[in-house]
């Protein structure tokens, strides 16, 4: 028996309820998922202990009666779950109330935009002398794109001895001057 054999009663309940919206039902990574305008806005699903309808976005729910929690503490950045563990615990108009704000808070497109992690490149020292001896060479690689510089670092970096290190110099300095990426012959 599966999670949510042992809660289909309740799921049922919980559909029937947002059949009355104006939500489509689709089928994502196994579950039940409802959307809007092809925007995932709530899900349904049984677990061993519970039963649930999360938010996609349920951060910006008001949560008056304070029935969500975030499944995944410091992880989950937006979504949201209301928890159930008995059909008597689905108070309808307070879950029709949910779903309705959680569409028009979809419709305004109230969403966490995930962070750029900004990766800053460090130079290693044996580059940097070269670099600074090299007007051109400096020049040329600061007009990389950080990733493109970081492939360029990681492969001095990776070698263990120091005079592989300066091989390797060697062999990407006409690459920089020539505006040709470390692996712009696999792209």
């Amino acid at each position: 028996m599966t999670n949510n054999d042992q809660w289909e009663i309740e799921l049922e309940i919980l559909k029937s309820i947002i059949a009355k919206t104006e939500l489509v039902e689709t089928n994502k990574w196994g579950g039940c998922v409802y959307v809007v305008n092809n925007k995932n806005v709530i899900g349904v699903g049984g677990f061993k202990n519970f039963f649930t309808l999360w938010f996609f976005n349920g951060v910006f729910l008001k949560d008056e009666k304070k029935h969500l929690v975030n499944a995944n503490e410091g992880v989950t950045k937006s979504l949201r779950q209301w928890r159930f563990t008995s059909k008597e615990e689905i108070n309808e108009a307070e879950v029709l109330a949910y779903i309705q704000e959680a569409i028009e808070n979809e419709k305004q497109e109230k969403i966490i935009k995930p962070e750029k992690t900004k990766t800053e490149v460090i130079i290693p020292d044996i580059f940097q002398k070269e670099l600074d001896a090299n007007a051109s060479l400096k020049e040329a690689f600061l007009k990389f794109s950080p990733y493109k510089q970081k492939e360029f670092l990681e492969y001095i970096e990776t070698a263990k001895r120091e005079e592989t290190k300066l091989s390797r110099i060697e062999k990407i300095k006409p690459m920089i001057l020539d505006n040709i990426g470390l692996n712009d012959k696999y792209r």
